[in-house]
């Protein structure tokens, strides 16, 4: 039995230590003031009945906040259910609704959305509002009282859920993820031994706290370093902070390493302190990996892995001390840990191919999920009784067991980390009184890796313009998921008039944007 949250216990950490840093708001918590937070918090949702196996949802953008969040969550046994800030309140109630999620915590922007859908959310009780007066049916996160020192963490075992992570499904329903805190205690040793973090490392991070690329960050604090966090990505801070801090270990993903390749002369002197950068979430093209290794000289941890793997906890990366993995600056590196990896037949999943040969990737390892959240068929279409998981992805091993990702035997878009699913999309673009057909589809994008492209049949007689249509998608979408180029045209290409053909629209469409 276990937690954790036990991680922020090791006395081996000095508590005046920084722990997590906010420059936004020149701001530091120290490993002793996270823990204290984390279990004023957590006392907290134990005073408003939140038990073990309780979910509670986070609607917050990233913030020390969203830290101790997850973390008072786990302490109390109870399962993590986190939401981006940008969700619209759809998107938020579907989430909440399919948890069963009994509190949320946000702040006042997000209260208000919550406002407006809670009375659609039966088994919401409770709204924890960070930033003082957010409506009389809310609690204060401020006014917890402080927890005593001897509080610990809630027993659980190792199989014990803790976190739902919500990806969506190729049919535009998202699907709950769900983590143990086995899948974690495993992911964040993968995550600190393949970086060989340490306690005098400092990490940057920026990937969204509502994504399971927290837990770069989170290891770090097992390591026992310092986390610099960053709301969201913007060149010129970036550089400043890697230099203000000295980073080490630097969070990246394709467009952002793009962005340093053409920088101006001299950016190498902010990151002089860097020794490894990590990279993930999309195609990370080779002319722009070669281009970054031959200027800056820093490793690429160019990571494989998913939301059902809490990245490479299960997964593969190029380890820094190992050029070798790097070899044509296609490989997604070698599995971490304890992790497993075989390509298997995309049709036939019990048949295992052999090396150089494209076909479906399977993971197996301690930190894959247990399934998904309420979804028995979808669970036993990917997760194999044997314990393998189905990744979606192909790719080949070659001959010395390195993984390379070739494609994507689903359509999903993977813009600058985020993941798009045509499906989803379609469904909201069907809905404008204008559209009578429309598809979505990616378009390969030098910086972003991909990004969504939508193709609109209008309806006879109705005009239509792609302004309108992106007005409308900014208004019922997350603004990642809105298409940046809007096609109008008279007919979709489909088989016998109903199987999309996707594969012919990019290659009508994206010729000129490769």
């Amino acid at each position: 039995m276990t937690n954790i949250t036990t991680l922020l216990d090791a006395k081996s950490v000095p508590a005046a230590k920084p722990a997590l840093v906010c420059p936004s708001r020149n701001e530091t918590y120290s490993y002793g003031r996270l823990r204290d937070e984390m279990n004023r918090i957590g006392l907290g949702l134990i005073s408003l009945g939140i038990a073990r196996g309780d979910r509670v949802c986070i609607y917050l953008d990233s913030s020390p906040e969203y830290l101790v969040s997850y973390l008072a969550i786990w302490r109390v046994g109870a399962v993590a259910v986190p939401t981006n800030i940008v969700y619209r309140g759809e998107e938020l109630l579907y989430t909440i609704n399919d948890a069963g999620a009994r509190a949320i915590i946000t702040d006042r922007n997000g209260a208000r959305v919550v406002e407006e859908i809670r009375a659609r959310a039966p088994a919401l009780h409770q709204v924890i509002c960070i930033g003082g007066e957010c409506g009389p049916a809310t609690v204060a996160w401020e006014s917890f009282p402080k927890a005593p020192s001897s509080m610990r963490a809630v027993n659980c075992a190792l199989d014990d859920l803790c976190h739902l992570q919500y990806t969506s499904g190729t049919t535009g329903r998202p699907k709950g993820a769900m983590l143990t805190h086995g899948n974690w205690m495993t992911a964040l040793d993968a995550e600190r031994e393949a970086l060989r973090m340490a306690p005098d490392d400092v990490y940057l991070g920026i990937y969204p706290m509502g994504h399971v690329g927290l837990s770069w960050g989170i290891a770090m604090l097992r390591a026992g370093g310092t986390f610099i966090m960053m709301e969201r990505f913007d060149p010129e801070k970036y550089l400043a902070l890697c230099r203000q801090y000295r980073v080490t270990v630097l969070a990246g993903m394709p467009p952002v390493i793009h962005t340093l390749v053409h920088s101006s002369p001299g950016t190498e002197d902010f990151l002089a302190t860097v020794r490894v950068i990590i990279s993930g979430g999309g195609q990370l093209l080779p002319v722009v990996w070669e281009a970054f290794d031959r200027r800056f000289h820093i490793p690429v941890a160019n990571s494989y892995g998913l939301s059902e793997t809490i990245v490479i906890g299960s997964g593969t990366t190029t380890l820094p001390e190992y050029p070798h993995l790097t070899k044509s600056y296609q490989s997604v590196g070698v599995p971490v840990g304890y992790t497993e990896i075989r390509i298997v037949d995309a049709a036939d999943p019990n048949r295992e191919l052999p090396p150089n040969e494209n076909g479906e990737i399977a993971i197996r390892g301690p930190a894959v999920a247990k399934g998904y959240w309420n979804m028995p068929e979808a669970t036993a279409e990917v997760f194999r009784p044997d314990g393998w998981f189905l990744s979606g992805d192909i790719g080949y091993l070659d001959e010395d067991w390195i993984l390379y990702v070739t494609d994507r035997k689903k359509d999903m878009i993977v813009m600058s980390g985020w993941k798009i699913y045509p499906t989803e999309v379609e469904n909201v673009l069907l809905r404008h009184p204008a559209v009578r057909d429309a598809a979505v589809f990616g378009c390969p994008d030098e910086r972003r890796g991909e990004m969504p492209v939508a193709a609109i049949v209008p309806r006879d007689g109705t005009p239509c313009s792609p302004e309108e249509i992106e007005v409308y998608c900014r208004k019922e979408l997350a603004g990642y998921k809105v298409p940046r180029r809007v096609i109008i045209t008279d007919n979709l290409p489909r088989v016998h008039g109903w199987k999309l053909l996707r594969r012919t629209l990019r290659e009508t469409y994206c010729r000129d944007r490769a």
